[in-house]
C-alpha cells in the first residue's frame, strides 16, 4: 500500500500562493488535529482546501472555492497516485486575479501533486520496551533504524517504537536479552 510522507511545499500561480501540506494519517482524529492546527497558524488564509483517504473513507472540502474546484481535484490527485491513509491540505492567499473555475482545478491538481512524496507501507508493530537505564546505548544501538515516537525515563526506561516487522525479526533476540518486549499493536509503517 502507498501513502506519503510528510511534506510542505510553496507555489505561486498568478500571484495567489498556495501552500501545500501532505500528512501520512491514520485515522480521523488525527485528520481534525492538524486541520485544527493549519487553520489556527493560517487563519489569514482565503482558503483552507483539502481532501483525504482512509482506508474506505475519502472526503474534500472547498472551503469556500467555487463547488468542485479544489477540494475535488486534490482528492482526484489522491486517487490517481493510488495513495491510503493520506491528507492533503491546500492553504490558498488570494494574489487579487481571478483563476476560472479551469485555472482552480489546474491550481489545486499542480499543488497536490507537486507536495506527494510517496512511501510504500509495511507490516509493522507499535511495541514498548522496558530496560535498566544502564542499558540505553545498547537498545539505541539495536534501534538506530527504528523510529522512536516515545522515551520515558522513570524506575526503568521505556521506549515506544514503530518497526517494520523484518527489522523486529532481526533484532527480536537482542532486544529480549536486554528489555521486556510488550507489543501494543500491529501496524503498517
Amino acid at each position: 500500500m502507498k501513502t506519503v510522507i510528510n511534506n510542505k511545499i510553496e507555489i505561486i500561480i498568478k500571484k495567489s500562493k498556495f501552500i501545500t501540506f501532505t500528512y501520512n494519517i491514520s485515522n480521523k482524529e488525527e485528520i481534525n488535529e492538524k486541520l485544527n492546527e493549519l487553520r489556527n497558524n493560517y487563519s489569514d488564509a482565503t482558503h483552507i482546501c483539502y481532501a483525504y483517504i482512509i482506508d474506505n473513507n475519502e472526503k474534500y472540502e472547498d472551503d469556500g472555492e467555487p463547488s468542485g474546484t479544489a477540494g475535488m481535484p486534490i482528492l482526484n490527485v489522491l486517487q490517481k497516485e493510488n495513495l491510503k491513509n493520506v491528507l492533503c491540505v491546500v492553504i490558498r492567499y488570494f494574489g487579487g486575479i481571478k483563476l476560472g473555475a479551469g485555472g482552480l482545478v489546474r491550481a489545486y491538481s499542480k499543488a497536490c501533486k507537486e507536495a506527494i512524496i510517496t512511501k510504500t507501507l509495511e507490516n509493522g508493530y507499535k511495541i514498548k520496551i522496558t530496560f535498566e537505564y544502564n542499558d540505553v546505548k545498547k537498545i539505541d544501538y539495536l534501534l538506530k533504524n527504528s523510529q522512536i515516537i516515545n522515551k520515558d525515563y522513570d524506575l526503568k526506561t521505556s521506549y515506544i517504537i514503530l518497526i517494520n516487522e523484518i527489522e523486529y525479526e532481526t533484532i527480536k533476540d537482542n532486544l529480549k536479552q536486554i528489555s521486556e518486549i510488550e507489543i501494543i499493536e500491529n501496524i503498517l509503517i
